[in-house]
């Protein structure tokens, strides 16, 4: 019975995990990456449509990135998109395709990154103890309902609580990284 709960405690909390890792692969460390631009989406004929989906993403360059849409008349639609997010970068066109130069990250953009770094793992950790907590009400609810007992109760909430701290860790370790990635360049 509470093996089903823990399951459900590792799935939630690993997704978590997941969707973090995720949203730090859309802060740039200084290289050209094409997952830069995951989170960028175009009005692709009335319909919201991200940019991978409406042309390729290429980094040819260590700092360069290539879009290549498939529509010339996106170009201007993509352009305005990238102005519009919060990359702090500038698109170059010539008719066929856009170019995006990476700048050298400066110490005082590196320490505003690592700031928003933390502030997603913060976040994430939140989601994580959100779960945790949820799972609780769920074991008063069933003690409360003399489904189980209330040894049983303890034990199952000692034990979501060690899976919470085994995910606490790894969002700690995944931000821990990724600020050495921003600080060392």
């Amino acid at each position: 019975m509470y093996t089903s709960l823990y399951k459900e405690a590792e799935e939630k909390m690993s997704k978590t995990v997941s969707v973090y890792r995720e949203e730090l692969q859309s802060i740039r460390a200084g290289r050209a990456n094409p997952a830069l631009l995951d989170k960028i989406s175009v009005d692709y004929y009335g319909q919201i449509t991200p940019l991978k989906q409406v042309g390729s993403v290429s980094a040819p360059e260590p700092r360069l990135l290539v879009i290549q849409p498939w529509d010339a008349n996106l170009i201007p639609v993509i352009e305005k998109e990238i102005l519009k997010s919060d990359l702090g970068l500038n698109p170059s066109n010539d008719g066929k395709l856009i170019r995006l130069i990476i700048p050298v990250l400066t110490e005082e953009r590196r320490k505003e990154l690592a700031r928003i770094v933390k502030k997603n793992g913060e976040n994430s950790k939140v989601a994580i103890r959100n779960i945790r907590r949820d799972l609780n009400e769920r074991l008063k609810k069933m003690e409360k309902d003399k489904d189980i007992s209330e040894d049983d109760k303890r034990l199952a909430e000692d034990e979501i609580q060690k899976i919470t701290d085994k995910f606490i860790n790894e969002i700690d370790t995944v931000t821990k990284n990724k600020e050495d990635e921003l600080m060392e360049i």
